[in-house]
């Protein structure tokens, strides 16, 4: 299907200011979607808060807007240039909240704008905690038993302690519609819960929390799926987590594609994600779809689902050459995937699924060290302020790469070192998600620590991670 021609000009709205979670990744995602719409012909209109980004270079649209992501001035925007379209699924959180704002409001139907890339069906579905829940236990997929957590959907404190009540402690609190694990957490007690939950419904413009039962030291994992208007789905690239559960995946060391599931299990995964992903309804563009699996009994339930480009399709993007932003722009604008040229083979299409012969391994950064008073235990609450990506032949070749490439001396592993702590100190101190706690680990291996004890004591998986590291 060709390119649509009833629509001349779109709207594209940018995620605003570099915060923890949401940062230059969707500068880089935006910048590519501004510059393929261009090059397709229509007036894109950007409206991004932040000057500061490549976006907002005069090049990359026909008119810049310099002007807060909020419902009132985007009417402002909408008014004045009457775009036929916005496209919103490229600008992070912020945008998806603003687009869905303006729906609501009835901006959208007033000025005769069209949504596209994700409908506000789709949007709801995958956001909302308790529709997607409903969707995912109402799958039906041959070789597969699509699951979620137990949970419950909570909108006061009162409700909240109910639900723990029933589930028993330690819960996860997860908000809707927040990025970057804002408002998130393990509650093990009632004091914690509180303090987590009152957090979470604050954040969360719906004031609405998912509490959900423990899922500490499952594997994590995430799908970064791609689809169009002629259903045809790609499984652009698998990621694993080098830690377990309840380190937010921006703050874990991460592996493409991933690398200790089975064929079983990751053909369940990859039907269970093209399942997801078409019942929640997203038409036009990518999307990231995060599970969980217990290593005791295999058991894998879906975790949860962003229905727009994520922070992790950036990284997809630069570990597979499958360019995400542009490929989910094209499609948004009528393209399908079949029609869209591979960048890197410039032979086969972008129906193609993309096969790595490499390993990618992506470190987080921190700067614990300019803000002294934080707690530096990783939670599900983002707490990286960047990262750094390596390609290697095998996962011990990335991993070094990365660690050197994060421009911290401390990163790097030492293996002459002198050892000042003994064994059981080390095994105490990487008990604790922190900053460096894979140097522990590989001060603990040089002490004789065996790969069982290592595994109890961190949740990673024992006889890879491990003895690669």
């Amino acid at each position: 299907m060709p390119r649509r021609t009833d629509i001349h000009s779109i709207l594209v709205i940018g995620s605003g200011p570099i915060v923890i979670g949401q940062a230059c990744e969707f500068d880089y995602s935006g910048t590519q979607a501004c510059r393929v719409l261009q090059e397709e012909g229509f007036r894109v209109i950007l409206v991004n808060s932040n000057p500061a980004t490549i976006m907002t270079d005069p090049e990359f649209a026909d008119a810049t807007y310099i002007e807060p992501i909020r419902p009132e001035y985007l009417e402002q925007v909408i008014a004045l240039e009457r775009p036929d379209a916005l496209l919103a699924t490229l600008g992070g959180q912020t945008a998806l909240n603003a687009a869905v704002a303006l729906h609501e409001s009835g901006v959208l139907a007033r000025y005769g704008v069209e949504l596209i890339g994700a409908s506000i069906e789709a949007i709801g579905k995958g956001e909302d905690r308790e529709q997607f829940k409903t969707i995912v236990t109402s799958l039906d997929v041959p070789g597969a038993s699509p699951e979620v957590a137990r949970s419950a959907i909570c909108h006061t404190l009162d409700e909240v302690l109910a639900a723990a009540g029933e589930l028993g402690y330690p819960v996860v609190v997860r908000p809707s519609f927040t990025m970057g694990g804002v408002g998130s957490g393990f509650a093990h007690d009632e004091d914690e819960l509180l303090r987590i939950a009152g957090s979470g419904l604050t954040a969360s413009p719906t004031t609405e929390v998912l509490i959900e039962e423990s899922i500490l030291g499952w594997k994590e994992y995430e799908l970064e799926v791609m689809r169009d208007t002629a259903d045809n789905v790609v499984i652009v690239c698998s990621i694993e987590n080098l830690d377990p559960m309840g380190v937010h995946t921006g703050d874990s060391i991460t592996v493409a594609p991933a690398m200790t599931l089975t064929d079983r299990e990751y053909q369940a995964m990859r039907d269970v994600a093209i399942a997801v992903i078409r019942a929640v309804g997203v038409d036009t563009g990518g999307c990231n779809i995060q599970f969980a699996i217990n290593p005791r009994d295999g058991r894998m339930i879906v975790v949860e689902m962003n229905p727009r480009v994520s922070r992790s399709s950036a990284l997809a993007s630069k570990a597979t050459g499958f360019p995400i932003a542009k490929i989910a722009a094209k499609v948004a604008v009528g393209y399908t995937l079949d029609e869209i040229p591979n960048d890197i083979t410039l032979q086969t299409p972008a129906s193609f699924e993309p096969a790595l012969d490499y390993v990618v391994v992506k470190a987080p950064r921190f700067a614990f060290e300019k803000f002294p008073s934080v707690d530096d235990t990783l939670t599900t609450h983002m707490k990286s302020v960047g990262e750094a990506m390596a390609i290697g032949r095998n996962f011990t070749e990335a991993l070094g790469k990365v660690l050197r490439s994060l421009e911290d001396p401390t990163a790097v592993f030492d293996f002459t070192g002198p050892a000042t702590e003994t064994l059981d100190e080390l095994l105490t101190s990487m008990a604790r998600p922190h900053d460096g706690r894979l140097g522990v680990v590989m001060r603990a291996l040089r002490l004789g620590a065996t790969t069982e004890q290592v595994h109890v004591a961190t949740g990673m998986t024992r006889g890879s991670w491990i003895s690669c590291s």
